[in-house]
């Protein structure tokens, strides 16, 4: 039986560069062969998520959310457009941070669809920020007179994107590689707007868990932190900042690592995609080096 892997994602409407992330990690999975089709669907854009399932040939069909965190869209947006029968949220049975998978049937098309947790939540995603952290600093061994920062977007909005910071984080600091590692948020407490608050560390790497690059990240955040009293000026990387040196990474879903959670996802699912692990994770690291 064929398999398909669709990648879903929010995307937008004002921000052109949006899909750019989506695409380019279906572009490395496809590279791999893992999955006889690999195709994308949005909400805020073409092929939007209530047709791409029409796009695909194959009967099996793993979908995986490009999202930080569970919650509306994971819980309802995207079982509800992709029309699966019988989608309860309790399925998951999930704490915030745990939902796994579910296989049931597309109504309008018959396909068996495997509907995975949101990238966000997966464990290999805090590879994927210290993965920036090099990426930004050019350093493969960064870590010791580091500070890292982890930022989100707030529980204002959804207490579970919190959840999903803080789990990052803590496995982070647990592994000893950084100095210091802090979960900061843009609407809570504590804010990064005060990050050189939080670090002793003479330099920091700041990295925001969010999938694509946009007003947030591009904007807010850099402007926040004192990077710059104007976006449109633009940034020194690393940055001088009340006697620290600021690395800020951007969004993570742009780092090209993400394509191997995607995958991790899929594969704990039941996908059959043989060494594709491996082969992104040993293609995005050789990248990261060039880049850097």
């Amino acid at each position: 039986m064929s398999q398909a892997l669709v990648i879903v994602a929010h995307g937008s409407h004002l921000n052109p560069d949006s899909a750019a992330p989506t695409h380019a990690h279906a572009d490395t999975i496809r590279e791999t062969t893992a999955f006889d089709e690999v195709k994308v669907g949005f909400w805020k854009e073409e092929p939007h998520l209530r047709e791409v399932l029409r796009t695909v040939e194959s009967d099996e069909v793993y979908v995986v959310p490009l999202f930080v965190s569970e919650g509306y869209f994971t819980e309802q947006v995207i079982p509800r457009e992709l029309r699966l029968e019988g989608w309860n949220v309790s399925e998951w049975d999930s704490d915030g941070l745990s939902a796994d998978d579910v296989t049931l049937t597309a109504a309008d098309t018959g396909q068996q669809v495997t509907y995975c947790g949101p990238v966000g939540t997966h464990e290999s995603m805090t590879d994927v920020i210290v993965r920036r952290a090099e990426t930004v600093t050019g350093d493969p061994d960064v870590g010791p007179g580091f500070g890292l920062a982890v930022v989100g977007h707030g529980t204002e909005r959804n207490e579970n994107s919190a959840k999903a910071i803080e789990y990052h984080a803590e496995r982070i600091e647990k592994s000893g590689r950084f100095d210091e590692v802090q979960a900061l948020y843009m609407d809570e407490e504590p804010e990064v707007d005060d990050v050189t608050d939080h670090f002793e560390s003479p330099d920091v790497v700041v990295v925001p868990l969010f999938i694509a690059d946009g007003f947030h990240t591009q904007e807010d955040i850099p402007e926040d932190m004192g990077l710059t009293d104007d976006y449109r000026k633009g940034y020194d990387v690393p940055a001088e900042v009340e006697g620290h040196r600021i690395w800020y990474a951007g969004a993570v879903g742009t780092e090209g690592l993400m394509a191997d959670v995607i995958l991790e996802r899929a594969a704990e699912a039941g996908a059959d995609v043989g060494e594709a692990v491996e082969l992104v994770r040993e293609r995005t690291r050789n990248v990261s080096a060039m880049e850097a």
